[in-house]
């Protein structure tokens, strides 16, 4: 399901931003990304979405993350390191759709020092990044 057809998207304030590789949602406590059939979510695409972000929230923002993977697509999971150094993302959900998808997701969540949580709904997600005892 993508995050235009759910009802947080009705329910919630979001600025959306397009990019060439995916589309991504800013609400007050998570990003919400939909990338792309096919792309390679690389180290340079990264750096260019937390320009955005920098520019969105400001330095100070404590934000979860949620992949809603929708489409198949590459990305190293090297990165969730790399962005963990940056002190804005504390925590991030996958939603899966598949068992493939499932298994890149445990592949990433072994690399990554932070918390992810591997998700088989948008709904479940979004629950889950919500009740984050950072944010209550």
């Amino acid at each position: 399901m993508t995050f235009e057809n759910s009802a947080y998207y009705d329910s919630t304030q979001f600025f959306k931003l397009q990019k060439p590789f995916g589309t991504f949602y800013f609400g007050e406590k998570y990003i919400l990304s939909e990338m792309k059939e096919g792309i390679h979510f690389d180290w340079p695409m990264v750096k260019d979405l937390m320009n955005d972000i920098e520019a969105y929230y400001g330095t100070e923002a404590k934000l979860a993350y949620i992949s809603n993977r929708i489409h198949s697509y590459s990305r190293d999971p090297h990165n969730w390191n790399k962005l963990s150094e940056l002190n804005v993302i504390f925590a991030s959900a996958i939603v899966i759709y598949n068992h493939m998808a499932y298994l890149n997701a445990t592949l990433e969540k072994r690399f990554s020092k932070d918390s992810i949580k591997r998700c088989e709904s948008l709904n479940e997600a979004i629950e889950w990044v919500l009740d984050l005892r950072e944010f209550n």
